[in-house]
């Protein structure tokens, strides 16, 4: 008896590793192996930030892989993002600016551009938007829940132990206090002031300027243009033959997609489970995330 569980057991351990190698196996023919698919050719690179920005990583490598290529003379930015986290926004804002102190960086704004997504496109070399692309709303953002409410309805008491009275400041458990507000106000004080100083430095704006418009209101692309917040009124088209023109070539330019990311295999397996970790560590940390959004 014993002996045919081992053989079970065996069993479904080589059926199991030979289901794991066969995804392996499939997930390269679909997805490719990185850079070794990657035909180079000379032309204009693209990178794009879509959605909430929350992780600036992808980005990144994307701009530094770009940078580091001698035949790669501009890139477009391409960015449809309603904003997002201001710790990845301002990681791709500082690299938007040291790629742009080396090579030409346009940026082509979608449907949407604002708070963060401006943020990571005020340094570029050149900012084209739509006349009716939403941006600009620079501004910072904490939102609090409080649901003590619904914790006494359903019977549920919470009990804090802490070691300084901010320790547990915006939690859902109780109301903020006076103080708890003031705290918060200067921290989105001073990250505010930040946006408009990376606002200002990258436009080549005076700070009192952008000030006057830093009140988290939303304008057009028209708008923007108008206010000197972006530089020309423009397709996603009309921004890759600008950044041909930049890049000294001649007729329509080539578009340059980064390599891939890298497969690890071992991610395959465990991605599912760490991205519902992930998904769910996020969304209930997000209430205390600073956002420019």
């Amino acid at each position: 008896m014993t002996k045919k569980i081992v053989l079970t057991a065996a069993g479904i351990i080589v059926f199991v590793g030979l289901f794991f190698v066969g995804c392996v196996f499939i997930a390269r023919a679909l997805l490719g192996d990185g850079e070794r698919q990657f035909v180079e050719k000379p032309g204009i690179g693209l990178v794009e930030v879509k959605g909430m920005i929350l992780d600036s990583r992808e980005t990144v490598r994307q701009l530094r892989y770009f940078l580091k290529k001698d035949d790669i003379k501009a890139v477009v930015l391409r960015v449809d993002s309603p904003g997002g986290v201001v710790a990845p926004s301002q990681e791709i804002c500082e690299e938007v600016k040291k790629f742009a102190a080396k090579k030409k960086i346009v940026v082509s704004m979608g449907s949407l551009a604002a708070s963060g997504g401006y943020y990571i496109s005020a340094p570029a070399t050149l900012i084209y938007a739509n006349p009716g692309t939403i941006t600009a709303s620079i501004g910072v953002i904490i939102k609090l829940s409080n649901i003590e409410a619904l914790m006494d309805k359903i019977g549920i008491k919470s009990t804090v132990i802490k070691t300084g009275k901010f320790k547990d400041s915006g939690s859902p458990m109780r109301e903020l206090t006076a103080e708890d507000r003031a705290m918060f106000q200067s921290v989105i004080d001073s990250t505010h002031n930040q946006f408009i100083k990376a606002v200002a430095s990258g436009r080549k704006l005076p700070e009192d300027e952008v000030r006057k418009i830093a009140d988290g209101r939303v304008l057009s692309g028209e708008q923007a243009m108008a206010l000197k917040l972006v530089d020309r009124l423009g397709t996603f088209q009309d921004a890759i033959e600008e950044a041909g023109r930049l890049a000294g070539i001649k007729g329509e330019p080539e578009v340059i997609l980064p390599p891939k990311k890298k497969i690890n295999y071992l991610d395959i397996l465990s991605g599912g489970v760490e991205g519902t970790f992930d998904g769910a560590l996020n969304k209930a940390g997000r209430g205390m995330q600073l956002m420019y959004q």
